[in-house]
């Protein structure tokens, strides 16, 4: 379970992040939807342990990330927006380094190691030094080192960032496999068609606040909208001085 109990994050007298209350339970793909600024990024860093709340508190499979963030961190799987490598280690020795960071041993390694290549095709350029790689090759490494550990939560920040169609079709049933086998997968994304495609639930942030959580379905529904596609919605509701949020509208809906 991930749990956010009314946080709020400043950065001096900036607020990023606003009374933020949500549970995703296991087997769920979320995806947390918003624009540029909506506080997306901060609770994403949030949620990785990398920046504490100002006030409130997040909790990962009922580990405070605050108070227990080695027991936190050690259960979640991360794949930042921007992959970072080691150039002059290969694929290979860059997941035996994730690997060892999290504590596998050598006969685990291997397996999760052949694992890895095989679902996310890396044979091919494993053994090849990272400066050679391209972003979507970088990628697809990040997502394997991410999920080595088997960890039942794995954060997402653009997953399909740089990853050709192909990629994206791989990317996208491996997540849709995990999830349906209980891992939760939480995700934050711009593109819209990914997260009507595959999550289960939609979040929509706006200035700091989740405004939306449900089904696109339930946006349509609470927006009395004709639209039943997510792009259409997702505007209506936040974007320019026409959007709903704009003019006074707040449309929650709490769903855990």
């Amino acid at each position: 379970m991930i749990e956010f109990d009314n946080v709020t994050r400043n950065y001096a007298h900036k607020v990023a992040v606003d009374g933020l209350t949500l549970k995703v339970p296991p087997g769920e793909l979320y995806a947390l939807l918003g624009p540029n600024g909506a506080g997306k990024t901060t609770t994403i860093k949030m949620l990785t342990g990398l920046l504490r709340p100002t006030t409130g508190s997040v909790r990962v499979c009922g580990y405070d990330l605050a108070s227990d963030v080695r027991l936190a961190t050690h259960a979640i799987g991360y794949v930042p927006e921007e992959p970072f490598l080691y150039d002059k280690l290969s694929g290979r020795e860059f997941l035996e380094f994730a690997a060892e960071m999290r504590g596998l041993d050598g006969s685990a390694v291997n397996d999760r190691i052949r694992r890895e290549c095989r679902y996310f095709e890396l044979d091919d350029f494993i053994d090849d030094l990272a400066e050679t790689y391209s972003h979507g090759m970088k990628q697809r490494l990040v997502f394997a080192s991410a999920m080595l550990h088997d960890p039942p939560v794995l954060v997402i920040d653009e997953p399909m960032v740089g990853l050709d169609p192909r990629s994206v079709r791989m990317v996208k049933d491996r997540l849709r496999e995990l999830a349906a086998a209980g891992t939760i997968v939480f995700m934050s994304t711009h593109t819209l068609a990914i997260a009507e495609e595959i999550a289960q639930r939609i979040g929509i942030m706006d200035h700091g606040r989740l405004h939306f959580l449900g089904t696109v379905g339930q946006l349509q529904s609470e927006l009395a909208s004709s639209h039943t596609s997510l792009e259409p919605l997702f505007l209506e509701l936040t974007a320019g001085n026409n959007g709903r949020l704009r003019k006074g509208m707040d449309c929650k809906l709490k769903i855990e």
